[in-house]
């Protein structure tokens, strides 16, 4: 084995999942995360298909599944609050099979929890340079630390450090959708109990849920706009976006959107998408977000996060170290898994963000009309089967 010291910039999903699998394989991993500790919060997400067999070979998919959200179902409204029509929580948040829903947050505890007597975790640093050279990755950091790691890996999300770094300006890989989303936890001030309610206006979609495993809520906003300039780092000028694009909007989002000024966890960002024509320069490769973000639309950013951190460390192991051959494996099995992901973005958003009153009052007809439709349940497993069909586009080898 050689390349044994691998720099991983982020402490993501895919940051401290890539540093299992390093470590497990003879490794030696260190994460490095601007942030003061692994980020707590964050929007329920799903774990489909593949992942799944990703996080039972690491031993934590009961833990996963004692963390669930059990949200229990959902219901379209309208501006007046009336439910237009109410689904079981799986169908609502297209899941079959052993899929799991799990907060964001309780996914990256038990990663971190799986790795921290095992990892080093550099908290409050970032990369400021990188110098690649034939023997190894010359790093400086932000706190001004030198050191040279045999390999580096970015999975360091949409906005990627390390990626600007080695391959260049975000602007040639990342693809604005035409739409924004901002989630943020607020008050449960509706009284719900593991449900979620679902507000659709003209290119305007505002819901708002309760999970088992917090006793607040979360608020998720998302719609359409052309290019907004805004700097990733100033909440306050996000937290006016948000409230201007929602200016004329009813139902409970003015009570919603007052939740902002105070959320310790609130998100804003482009829905965008990564394509790269290579994941790797040299001895710096990119996973997760970072490489191929299929946008939070897909469904499937943890899951991808989580494949294509094991199967690169499982192609690293696999080539004994050698980066170029491993990193080379690394794309030609995970290609085609992300290409069948990020198709599902841009097809989902159409449908969970409607451009005209008239297409929400014809989809808000149909929701009412369903649950007297004969064949309803094939009709669902329809909608779903794109999703399913795209999470289990890759057979994962047994490094």
């Amino acid at each position: 084995m050689k390349n044994l010291n691998v720099l991983i910039s982020g402490a993501s999903i895919a940051g401290t999942t890539l540093a299992y699998w390093l470590h497990r394989h003879g490794f030696t991993p260190t994460v490095v995360e601007r942030a003061p500790e692994v980020r707590e919060g964050g929007y329920k997400i799903d774990i489909r298909g593949a992942a799944l067999e990703v996080v039972s070979r690491m031993g934590i998919l009961d833990e996963i599944r004692r963390e669930r959200t059990d949200v229990q179902g959902g219901s379209v409204v309208n501006a007046a609050g009336k439910r237009v029509a109410s689904m079981d929580g799986d169908t609502f948040g297209g899941r079959i099979h052993e899929d799991a829903e799990i907060l964001r947050g309780d996914l990256s505890r038990l990663l971190y929890d799986l790795t921290r007597d095992k990892v080093d975790y550099l908290f409050n640093d970032s990369i400021a340079s990188l110098a690649d050279g034939p023997d190894g990755v010359d790093v400086v950091f932000e706190s001004g630390k030198r050191a040279r790691y045999d390999l580096v890996v970015g999975a360091d999300g949409l906005h990627s450090n390390t990626r600007g770094l080695a391959f260049g300006d975000e602007r040639q890989f990342v693809r604005d959708m035409g739409y924004y989303v901002s989630i943020f936890s607020v008050p449960n001030h509706l009284n719900l109990d593991r449900w979620e309610l679902t507000y659709v206006g003209a290119g305007r979609t505002a819901l708002t849920y309760s999970t088992a495993k917090d006793t607040g809520a979360k608020a998720m906003f998302l719609f359409a706009s052309e290019p907004i300039a805004y700097d990733h780092r100033d909440r306050g000028q996000q937290q006016r976006i948000l409230a201007g694009a929602y200016a004329a909007e009813g139902w409970e989002v003015p009570r919603l959107l007052e939740g902002m000024a105070d959320a310790p966890d609130f998100y804003f960002d482009s829905l965008s998408q990564v394509h790269m024509d290579r994941w790797s320069t040299g001895r710096v490769a990119v996973v997760g977000d970072a490489a191929y973000c299929a946008s939070p639309a897909s469904g499937q950013g943890t899951s991808l996060a989580l494949v294509g951190a094991y199967v690169l460390a499982g192609e690293l192991a696999a080539a004994a170290g050698d980066h170029e051959a491993g990193f080379a494996a690394y794309e030609r099995e995970m290609r085609p898994f992300v290409a069948a992901n990020q198709k599902l973005g841009p097809a989902n958003i159409k449908r969970m963000v409607m451009r005209t009153k008239g297409q929400i009052r014809i989809a808000m007809t149909m929701l009412s009309l369903m649950k007297y439709m004969p064949g309803k349940d094939r009709m669902m497993t329809k909608v779903v089967e794109p999703i399913h069909k795209a999470a289990t586009a890759i057979s994962l080898k047994s490094y």
